[in-house]
Formats: C-alpha cells, sequence, structure tokens
C-alpha cells in the first residue's frame, strides 16, 4: 500500500518525505506540555527570611522625646520572630549629647541590633571617635542602648592626643569620656606628644 501511495515519486523524494514526516511526529511529541513540578527547598523556613528587607536605612533611637542614636545602614533584614534585625553594607551610629549635637560616630562593617533591648552588636572594622578626638578600635563591640554604654572582651586600641592604650576588655560610656581597659597590654606616647 505504501508502495502504491508513494508510487509516483522517486526514491530520493521518499526518503525527503519520510524524513519530513519524523521531523514533524517528533515536534509535535515534543510540544506536549508535560507537568513539572518544581523543586522546593525543604530546608529553608519562613523564620530563616526576612519580613522585611531595606537598602539605606536609618534608623532612630530616642529617650523621652530626645535623639539618642540614629543609624545609617546600607542594607537591612529585619527578622521579627527572631526579634534582630541584621546590618550590613556599612554601619554609622551618630550618638546625640543632651544638647542634641552628634559627640560620637561609631562606624563597622555589618551589625546586629537585638529589637527587645534595642542593643547594636556591631563588628567587624569597628572604629569609634569622639568631638574630642579619641578613637577606639576593636573587631567589635556591644553598644547598650538602656545604660548608653560600649562594651567588648575583645582586643581594643585606643588613640587620644597624648597615649596610644591597647589591651583585651573595654567598658565606656558611649561618648569615651571615662573608659576602662581590664587588660592593657601595650601603652606609649602618641606621637607629637610632648608627654
Amino acid at each position: 500500500m505504501i508502495n502504491n501511495l508513494f508510487g509516483f515519486l522517486d526514491i530520493r523524494s521518499r526518503v525527503v518525505l519520510l524524513l519530513s514526516i519524523t521531523l514533524l511526529l517528533l515536534v509535535l511529541s515534543g510540544c506536549q506540555s508535560a507537568k513539572v513540578k518544581p523543586i522546593v527547598g525543604s530546608t529553608i523556613s519562613s523564620k530563616d527570611m526576612p519580613a522585611q528587607e531595606s537598602w539605606q536605612s536609618v534608623i532612630v533611637f530616642t529617650d523621652s522625646g530626645k535623639t539618642k542614636a540614629v543609624l545609617h545602614t546600607g542594607y537591612l533584614r529585619a527578622y521579627p520572630q527572631r526579634m534582630e534585625t541584621l546590618l550590613d553594607s556599612s554601619v554609622q551610629v551618630d550618638f546625640y549629647n543632651l544638647l542634641q549635637k552628634i559627640e560620637t560616630v561609631l562606624t563597622s562593617k555589618h551589625g546586629k541590633v537585638d529589637d527587645r533591648t534595642k542593643n547594636l552588636f556591631a563588628y567587624e572594622n569597628v572604629v569609634v571617635k569622639n568631638t574630642d578626638g579619641v578613637t577606639l578600635e576593636s573587631e567589635e563591640l556591644l553598644w547598650e542602648n538602656e545604660r548608653a554604654k560600649i562594651i567588648t572582651d575583645k582586643f581594643v586600641t585606643i588613640t587620644t592626643k597624648v597615649e596610644k592604650i591597647q589591651g583585651y576588655g573595654f567598658e565606656s560610656d558611649q561618648f569615651l569620656r571615662n573608659y576602662v581597659i581590664h587588660k592593657v597590654t601595650y601603652v606609649t606616647a602618641a606621637k607629637g606628644s610632648n608627654e
């Protein structure tokens, strides 16, 4: 029957026709849509996903209607279930005095705010400078919101106009006026100091 059907075609035309029909059948069979179920990661819970993300964010800490501190960050992720806010892409906190003027500036690469206490944990390249020229450097520290204290048990370097002090463990008011280094390891006069 196939010979009768294709009897009028030469052998070459028959091959081309058969290949065309085969190709057409392959294309049509490939067009049928098979239901593909997407792969869903079972290891990610909603607790691991931020409820809110923000870029170039500003957070204001107040007490009795007065600004206590203003935090600036490049990228913020809020996790209400965990009661924490993660800060990345540069962190800067401006601490205000009673006259509502910036007295101290803290910078770091990263940070975390405990949403219950409003305490700030700053880490990686932490630098705190006040208007008197006192500079604190450490890899991490904690700013206690309620007590307005800066605390760390890590290695610190304090540089003033007259001396440079290094050691482990540090506590100070947020303006770097009254500070204690718990284990001093190095003290030297500052460059250009006559003392």
